[in-house]
């Protein structure tokens, strides 16, 4: 499953993701999908990465989508949206990108709206506009929007983030939905689904570095016959295999958290986000380290462990994970007296 040449997933991914009901994750029982926990959710993602983080990345960005539809959308909008529990959905949370005008029961939507993941393939789009000089997301058919293949990145390739543009494409009122301040459940549910492609990437990353162990390669110009002789190689894997256990750890905790009843308390938040960058900068810490033992040999095409590499390089600097922003947040909150 390499499919950084083509930029996106091939057909036959989506189909196979429809039938194991990933896209079903997050659509309520009511309508027909798995209701699925925060950390049902999370061992999913993880187990995708582990083939191509990119797998992951796409079924997340879908369970964002249909996450955000079901906090703001009625009975009547739902029942569209879900009318196939399995269908794929994208979108992007930037209201500034887009524009909404009304036109009796309708809205004009205009805009552009970059890094929509999935977007080929997607049946809805989840996209944030102004409307009334306020921010609202709009769902609309992916059909009625236009691609602009404007990914291009070193990582993250297969997940065909392009753009999508509207040009006065015409939407029901009822489909353009107010967006509300979201609860501190579903910002940490939004980061798992960044974070756990991340874990995935660096297991897959750990497996194949393991493999390897097992293969009789030995260290270049050393006298030692495999790797395991080595006692540095045995620790940097025994290292790396820490902190991939450690970043998944706290991943889980923060799922229970999410999943626990009750809202977690605003106050709590910073903390909360602190862990999530940890846990992404543990697992770029950790295939760093697997990188180093695979030597020169680990940037070959043929080897999966530059593909891990370049994956978890870019997915771990998402916006969600951002480590500075999480330790100056958390400061403010140590220091507010």
């Amino acid at each position: 499953m390499v499919f950084d040449e083509k930029d996106r997933l091939p057909a036959e991914t989506f189909a196979a993701m429809r039938e194991a009901g990933d896209f079903a994750m997050a659509v309520p029982l009511t309508y027909g999908g798995a209701g699925s926990s925060s950390g049902a959710v999370l061992d999913r993602l993880i187990e995708l990465g582990q083939k191509d983080a990119s797998v992951s990345w796409v079924a997340g960005v879908s369970v964002v989508s249909k996450v955000l539809a079901a906090r703001l959308g009625d009975d009547t909008v739902l029942k569209e949206i879900f009318a196939d529990p399995r269908s794929v959905s994208c979108g992007s949370g930037r209201p500034e990108c887009g524009t909404g005008t009304r036109d009796g029961d309708d809205v004009l939507v205009t805009g552009a709206w970059p890094n929509v993941s999935g977007c080929e393939d997607a049946d809805w789009a989840g996209l944030g506009l102004m409307l009334d000089g306020a921010p609202h997301v709009a769902y609309i058919p992916a059909g009625d929007l236009r691609v602009e293949h404007t990914w291009r990145t070193v990582g993250m390739r297969a997940t065909g983030s392009h753009t999508l543009t509207a040009g006065a494409v015409r939407v029901p009122a009822a489909f353009v939905l107010p967006m509300r301040p979201f609860p501190v459940d579903d910002v940490l549910l939004f980061a798992l689904t960044v974070l756990g492609p991340v874990i995935g990437a660096a297991r897959g990353a750990l497996n194949a570095t393991t493999a390897m162990f097992g293969t009789g390669r030995k260290p270049f110009m050393t006298a030692y016959t495999s790797m395991g002789e080595s006692p540095g190689a045995r620790h940097w894997l025994a290292e790396a295999t820490h902190l991939i256990t450690r970043a998944e750890q706290t991943a889980h905790t923060i799922a229970a958290a999410v999943d626990a009843d009750g809202p977690i308390p605003p106050a709590d938040l910073p903390r909360w986000q602190m862990a999530q960058s940890s846990a992404a900068r543990d697992c770029r810490t950790a295939v760093d380290m697997l990188l180093d033992l695979h030597g020169g040999g680990g940037f070959s095409i043929d080897n999966p462990i530059q593909r891990f590499w370049r994956d978890v390089a870019a997915d771990s600097r998402h916006p969600h994970l951002n480590p500075y922003l999480a330790t100056e947040n958390l400061g403010k909150v140590l220091t507010a007296g």
